[in-house]
């Protein structure tokens, strides 16, 4: 007989659970990756929106391509004491005001719907709930960009269409959160994580590139193209996406107890033999996701009792969740981390193009590399995490560091693009690990807290609890940004700084008590106690 490739050894060597695991580990990263990946292009689209104003009597010949404006035609001169400072309204002096409205309006309708998304996404299908989110999502973010073509000027047309595509992307993160812990338990949850949520950046960086590549020549493509993808996704997650193990008698990853188990649907124990009528009973479904995949009983089925399930529990309440020990520090935490994040993502660019004087195009590239810090931040944050067990000690200190970066970045951002590049990097990482860890890890340990003694039906509730209060600072910060920014981008840098000041502030407590008890003190990562 002839010896197996090497490649169908290799497929050999991993089981059906964890080809499945790794499945939806792929999945849901690539759905959540194209819902940032159709947030970016406004970021990079508005040093286009307004550009510096051409004088009059000179050819508008800064970009080549089709019209960067509609109103003008591809290339043309301006008449005498006619200017040509982008596409109106953002023409005007208050664009920074304009601008920063948009922002406000997606990411305050973000916040909103964020905390009704985790109590409507509890009681749906999660598959059916994120198609629609999607389809919708792409819907909206390509109409964005039909105003180009259709040659629309109307604000309240931009703001409107920010708005709803605010709302419908509040079904992706509590959504796709609820169905990886599903599949993943607790064990080394933080660099698991940690490496997933690399999706923000992943997409954020697609995103740039796309509507870069546009931009110049054509801004309407900047959003119609990401729509299309964000689109497809959703497509693929109906045809694809399996909510829970379960689906398909599969076993999540089971936490180790001495002498109980629990795999987020039923509870099983060891007992004494039970009734011969029991014995020869066929198996429940539930016990067979335990066997191994030879159809062999590692344990017989009549030593094992099914307790009821976690599913006949209802649905846990806002203020219910609001109970759980760590909800409220580490959502007021994410406030602050996540404005300071968002500033990033809505006006990195723009800033590059005012500091560096590069064009909308290289700032979107350049822009791409505080997201490359921010993969490595999560990452290293979810290790550093899991190492201690301490996951408030561990935001916080990267929130620690952050604050004197932002102020080294402020500075040296404007001795040239080398130091631009590096502090970029950096700054990326520091921002970015609290905030991917809170939004992922600490999110998932919460929902799964010992005090809800099982019920699994907490998890995507405290997931848009946490990012919906995180989502009301993403819509702060971008509007602050524009309203302080014509006074000088240092004070814009102040405010981030401040900013991270107050989200270390409200992990105080917790990072007292990991610190002065041992092991992991927030009680999160505890077992399963037996009743």
């Amino acid at each position: 007989m002839a010896p197996l490739p090497v490649g169908i050894r290799f497929i050999n060597s991993f089981s059906r659970d964890q080809w499945y695991r790794a499945f939806i580990f792929m999945l849901t990263f690539l759905l959540y990756a194209s819902f940032h990946l159709s947030r970016k292009p406004i970021s990079i689209v508005k040093g286009e929106l307004h550009k510096q104003c051409a004088s009059a009597g000179e050819p508008e010949s800064r970009f080549s391509g089709p019209s960067s404006s509609t109103r003008h035609g591809p290339t043309h001169w301006l008449l005498n004491n006619e200017t040509d400072c982008g596409w109106a309204p953002f023409d005007k002096n208050n664009y920074q005001q304009l601008l920063g409205a948009l922002d406000y309006a997606f990411l305050c309708a973000y916040a909103i719907g964020m905390y009704l998304s985790g109590i409507i996404g509890e009681r749906l299908p999660i598959r059916y709930y994120l198609t629609f989110g999607m389809l919708a999502s792409g819907a909206f973010t390509a109409l964005f960009g039909l105003g180009y073509f259709y040659n629309i000027h109307s604000l309240g047309f931009y703001v409107v269409t920010q708005i709803i595509n605010g709302l419908v992307q509040t079904t992706g993160w509590p959504s796709v959160v609820t169905c990886l812990s599903n599949w993943f338990g607790k064990g080394r949850r933080g660099l698991i994580m940690g490496i997933w949520n690399s999706h923000t950046s992943v997409g954020n960086i697609l995103g740039s590139l796309i509507a870069g590549y546009w931009v110049s020549t054509c801004w309407g493509l900047s959003f119609i193209v990401p729509g299309a993808i964000v689109a497809a996704m959703g497509i693929v997650c109906f045809l694809f996406l399996i909510e829970h193990p379960k689906d398909i008698k599969c076993s999540s990853t089971l936490p180790t107890h001495p002498r109980a188990s629990e795999n987020g649907i039923n509870r099983f124990r060891l007992l004494k033999q039970t009734t011969h009528s029991e014995k020869n009973g066929p198996l429940d479904p539930e016990l067979q996701c335990l066997l191994p995949s030879s159809g062999k009983n590692l344990l017989h089925p009549s030593h094992v009792v099914v307790l009821p399930s976690d599913g006949s529990m209802a649905a846990i309440s806002f203020t219910g969740a609001l109970r759980i020990p760590g909800v409220i520090e580490f959502s007021l935490c994410l406030l602050f981390a996540k404005l300071v994040s968002y500033t990033f993502l809505f006006w990195l660019p723009l800033y590059i193009t005012n500091v560096d004087h590069l064009d909308a195009k290289r700032a979107g590239e350049l822009s791409t590399l505080f997201d490359v810090g921010g993969i490595f931040g999560g990452i290293l944050a979810g290790v550093i995490s899991d190492r201690l067990e301490k996951r408030a000690t561990t935001c916080g200190l990267m929130l620690l560091l952050a604050a004197p970066t932002l102020y080294v970045f402020s500075s040296v951002s404007k001795m040239g693009l080398e130091a631009t590049i590096a502090m970029l990097l950096l700054s990326g990482a520091l921002v970015s690990g609290p905030y991917a860890l809170i939004t992922t890890a600490v999110s998932a340990d919460l929902g799964t807290h010992k005090s809800l003694k099982g019920n699994s039906h907490a998890l995507s509730t405290v997931t848009a609890i946490i990012d919906g209060t995180g989502s009301v600072g993403a819509a702060l910060g971008p509007l602050l940004a524009g309203l302080i920014s014509p006074s000088g981008w240092s004070n814009v840098f102040y405010m981030l700084m401040f900013a991270d000041a107050c989200a270390l502030l409200f992990l105080i407590r917790l990072i007292h008590k990991e610190l002065s008890c041992p092991g992991p003190a927030t009680g999160i990562q505890a077992p399963l106690k037996e009743h």
